[in-house]
């Protein structure tokens, strides 16, 4: 059907025409593309930030992780030590507190006799149950210590305040939590490993020194006054108990309280 042009040049409708057709095109693919790409958007908002996977050279790297209070399993790592950096027969020296487990050696005995410890042992053994017992962290402060003979309480170098950074890995802001575990831990039989040499240590809980596939029944109700079901099967991957652990010298210096690998 034709209508009348009402006197307007022929041109000027037919570039009006085009213009429309042109606007009309403009809005459907408008609409059509939009929402896709404001999905996008907002899918890149919402996913957190990609993490880089760690390579094989990253001491950080899962392996070291065990179950930590926030949240249990957070990995721990160790730090290189120079040749002079310590004794080579020192306790300190970043080995006597790995795990000893040795699937060819004969089991070492489990303890739970604490009159089998010599005195200076089963009195710093006392003193950190009690210092648990009264839910102070602070009252772990002077056993301790400070400087070279200071308890080592983490595989990796820790900064700042030891009591703050045994809060730090409490659930809750006091350190009741981890007063908790370190009272369970001694609370479990003991080994006495590496007799007669400088490294000579007694170690809590006694799973340090045996392979996890060697524990009966009565041993595993132990084991899980500690850890969980679920932990004991990822350290079974692991190959050994990697919670935490307490060791305390003949001459009563307790060593070190840490978690790891």
């Amino acid at each position: 059907m034709n209508f009348p042009m009402s006197g307007k040049p022929k041109g000027l409708v037919l570039y009006i025409r085009l213009a429309a057709c042109c606007a009309a095109f403009t809005v459907v693919a408008c609409l059509e593309s939009s929402p896709a790409h404001a999905l996008s958007q907002i899918q890149r908002e919402e996913l957190p930030s990609p993490v880089t996977p760690p390579t094989d050279s990253d001491s950080s790297a899962p392996g070291s992780t065990v179950p930590m209070p926030d949240p249990v399993g957070t990995p721990s790592t160790s730090q290189p030590v120079a040749p002079d950096a310590a004794e080579p027969d020192s306790p300190s020296d970043g080995s006597s507190n790995r795990p000893r487990v040795d699937p060819e050696a004969p089991l070492p005995e489990v303890v739970y006799d604490l009159a089998k410890l010599p005195e200076p042992v089963r009195r710093m053994h006392d003193l950190i149950i009690e210092a648990c017992r009264t839910g102070d962290i602070e009252k772990l402060r002077p056993l301790i210590g400070t400087g070279d003979s200071m308890t080592q309480l983490s595989l990796a170098d820790i900064d700042g305040d030891a009591i703050a950074f045994l809060k730090g890995l409490s659930g809750d802001p006091e350190g009741q939590e981890i007063l908790a575990i370190l009272e369970e831990v001694l609370s479990a039989g003991y080994v006495h490993v590496d007799a007669g040499t400088p490294q000579e240590l007694y170690v809590w809980p006694y799973f340090f020194a045996l392979p996890l596939d060697k524990l009966d029944a009565k041993q595993r109700v132990e084991l899980f006054k500690i850890v969980t079901a679920g932990d004991f099967d990822d350290m079974k991957q692991f190959g050994a108990y990697i919670f935490y652990r307490v060791g305390i010298t003949p001459a009563g210096q307790w060593t070190f309280f840490v978690a790891g690998d």
